[in-house]
């Protein structure tokens, strides 16, 4: 007998593709979607009524948790607002000049839905500044599913070419004349930029970052590296663009760029930005954002742009985050997971490593040894990781990984310190059960 979960699977499939609104909901490890019921705090409930530790957050998105009240306030100020939409606020530019009062390289902000919507727009902008067209890349980082940029990031094991002659696309549909475009260079590698720049820097608008990666096993950059970035991009009149849409707001109200103290000249944010709606943004020097019409001549337009139920969110979430308690409340979880999970792997012998930066970690099976560029990656167990997850939610913890690598997973400022603790206790039984597979 099926459960609901299965049954709405079964009939989702006949009008939806693959039965999901977004690809990546269909949890491998499940081999269904996650089908929530509700979720409040730190936790989530499925259609069948079992309660869950929420450690996926929305993938970054729910850095407030569920249901927080300053979003429900939020949302009911909207609703006496009339949702009005297509318009300006007062709204709007409070919300702007806080982002551009804690993000260092923002003079200008507009706002949008997604982070691939932001990542679209804010590369037309910088191309449209420097009058140039290629796209120096860094492996392994994400930066939107369009055909600007979903190239040469991800190749997979078996497409890897460590020449890097032809960027691999990372989809059909994509016409392979748009990969001409892409430099794809290895993290970490002064080296491979310094060559990249030599060779392409006059026809490069852009080069592109995650300054932390999280949806491939949370890579820093080694010491140095940023402002390496930061120097050769300058001198070549390179714009240097960091996508924040992951690190903004996980571990200060700076993002990123704040932790390492490098300022690019333009940046974009988002998941947390909106509190768990859907709110991105993309933000940078006055000179680049001035492009855009109605004073430039890029264009940057759309109906719902900046609605007033999501900005609200923003207002709401950018005022929790700037209350003195909320960072270094998420410090001490980052302290105590952190430190747990060290505890587990060592005293378990486990062959895996835990990076984090902020309320974000990601999980790598297979090396004790912190992966500094994408290919170190490939050690990976996708297969394994995946038995993890399922046998976590079994007993009530629910991680998201739908099968892709070694992706992020997270925690909230609802998280309690007993929630942490419940998480770390399921996650060693777990190991443990799978320790000959790690």
């Amino acid at each position: 007998m099926m459960t609901d979960s299965q049954t709405h699977f079964a009939r989702a499939k006949q009008v939806l593709p693959g039965g999901v609104n977004s690809s990546t909901r269909l949890s491998k490890a499940l081999q269904m979607p996650f089908y929530a019921a509700r979720g409040r705090g730190s936790r989530v409930w499925d259609i069948e009524g079992r309660e869950f530790i929420d450690m996926s957050c929305a993938h970054g998105a729910g850095l407030l948790g569920n249901a927080h009240p300053a979003i429900d306030r939020a949302l009911q100020l909207a609703a006496e607002l009339g949702y009005v939409n297509a318009f300006e606020t007062p709204y709007h530019e409070e919300l702007a000049r806080l982002v551009c009062g804690h993000i260092p390289c923002a003079d200008r902000v507009r706002f949008c839905s997604a982070g691939s919507e932001a990542t679209l727009h804010l590369i037309r902008a910088c191309r449209g500044f420097t009058g140039r067209d290629k796209i120096i890349r860094v492996e392994g980082h994400f930066h939107g599913y369009h055909e600007l940029i979903y190239i040469g990031g991800h190749p997979p094991r078996d497409a890897f070419d460590g020449n890097r002659q032809t960027p691999y696309v990372e989809s059909p549909g994509i016409p392979k004349a748009f990969a001409e475009f892409i430099i794809p260079i290895p993290f970490n590698d002064r080296d491979a930029l310094q060559r990249a720049v030599e060779k392409h820097g006059r026809q490069s608008a852009i080069m592109i970052l995650e300054p932390v990666n999280y949806n491939c096993a949370g890579i820093k950059p080694e010491p140095g590296y940023l402002e390496f970035c930061r120097e050769i991009t300058r001198d070549a009149g390179i714009v240097l663009f960091f996508d924040e849409i992951q690190s903004v707001f996980k571990k200060s109200l700076g993002g990123a760029q704040q932790d390492f103290g490098v300022v690019p000249d333009v940046c974009t944010i988002g998941k947390s930005l909106g509190g768990g709606l859907p709110l991105s943004a993309f933000c940078g020097k006055a000179e680049i954002m001035d492009v855009f019409q109605p004073i430039g001549s890029v264009q940057h337009s759309g109906t719902f742009n900046a609605h007033l139920v999501p900005v609200l969110a923003g207002l709401a979430f950018l005022r929790e985050a700037m209350k003195p308690e909320f960072y270094p409340t998420l410090r001490q979880r980052e302290q105590q997971l952190h430190d747990g999970m060290q505890r587990i792997i060592e005293q378990h012998t486990l062959n895996m490593v835990v990076t984090h930066h902020g309320a974000r970690f990601n999980m790598v099976i297979g090396t004790r040894t912190p992966p500094v560029r994408y290919e170190q990656t490939f050690c990976h167990r996708t297969d394994v990781f995946l038995k993890i997850i399922r046998t976590c939610w079994e007993r009530g913890v629910y991680f998201h990984d739908y099968g892709g690598g070694p992706l992020h997973h997270g925690y909230s400022i609802q998280h309690s310190a007993e929630d942490i603790a419940q998480v770390l206790d399921v996650l060693e039984s777990v190991l443990i059960e799978f320790k000959d597979e790690i």
